[in-house]
């Protein structure tokens, strides 16, 4: 008994020998750059100069009165808006309707077919589209001739209407497919027993969708709206990619207007702060869905 509690000290002095690198590391290249971010964001800094000067929270109050960062948020969160809509709900029901297949073949070839979009980068896969959208030689508009609705086609990323939905609609198309997946592997993992018993009780496919598959994925729900949502706020290169943030500053997101404070108008500290903005937000978002999901846990 007495070489157990002699050997608990050494065992404890073990594990944090293991612990302390990894924490060093994650404190190091993580949690002290947050806090120098900070620290810059209450400076006017030219990085070309090197000249700082002291402004306190004056980069934040300007955030306030930028009509450009308001608009980037709204374009943030529209994006996350249309990414619920497909990315969760609607690759939810994609992966309940190809999961009722009986047969194994289709249901593997279908799986394949979704997921090749999302093999494709972001960056390439928003040059793709930008010929696609190309207003004269673009496969949208000749696509729209073809049918009789020429009438409809335009320069779909040269307008600030339509410019960020097509940015958005590229989106979708590319991460649909993983999602897809995502909730494909949730739902194999319900006992075929449930859906059994809820076909015994005479229940419908409809009615088993709503009844079994919804509630019994809702942790790998909660899972991908925070993904979705946190990703987002994160949006960078497809807008670099297609628009550069124009016409008119109309496609500019966070991230791209953070990118063009700092390093195009040369306001390094007020880049800064849309950064500490940014952390705020994505971190909120993350902690909320996260303690919805240890609450609706799932246990079978």
């Amino acid at each position: 008994m007495r070489t157990i509690f002699r050997r608990a000290p050494f065992q404890r002095a073990l594990g944090l020998a293991w612990v302390i690198p990894a924490l060093a590391l994650v404190g190091v290249f993580v949690y002290l750059p947050l806090v120098q971010n900070f620290g810059f964001s209450t400076l006017k800094w030219d990085i070309y100069s090197g000249s700082q000067e002291y402004v306190g929270l004056g980069n934040y109050r300007k955030l306030v009165d930028d009509p450009v960062f308001w608009s980037s948020f709204g374009n943030n969160l529209l994006y996350a808006v249309v990414s619920i809509a497909f990315q969760v709900f609607g690759a939810l029901l994609l992966a309940a309707l190809v999961e009722s297949i009986r047969s194994e073949r289709w249901r593997r070839g279908l799986r394949a077919i979704y997921f090749i979009p999302s093999a494709i980068s972001l960056t390439v896969a928003g040059l793709l589209f930008y010929f696609v959208y190309e207003p004269n030689l673009g496969l949208l508009n000749h696509a729209l001739e073809a049918v009789g609705l020429g009438r409809f086609g335009q320069s779909w990323l040269g307008q600030g209407d339509t410019a960020m939905f097509a940015i958005i609609a590229m989106s979708q198309w590319q991460g649909f497919g993983y999602s897809t997946l995502l909730f494909a592997v949730a739902i194999q993992r319900i006992p075929s027993e449930i859906y059994g018993a809820a076909a015994i009780d005479g229940t419908g496919p409809i009615r088993r969708f709503v009844h079994v598959t919804v509630p019994l994925v809702r942790e790998m729900t909660g899972l991908m709206m925070m993904v979705t949502i946190s990703g987002a706020f994160q949006v960078f290169n497809e807008v670099m990619v297609m628009t550069g943030g124009g016409p008119d500053n109309s496609t500019q997101v966070l991230g791209t207007w953070l990118y063009r404070s700092g390093f195009v108008r040369n306001n390094f500290g007020y880049a800064a702060a849309i950064a500490t903005v940014l952390f705020v937000i994505t971190l909120g978002i993350a902690m909320a869905q996260l303690w919805v999901t240890r609450r609706r846990r799932v246990e079978w």
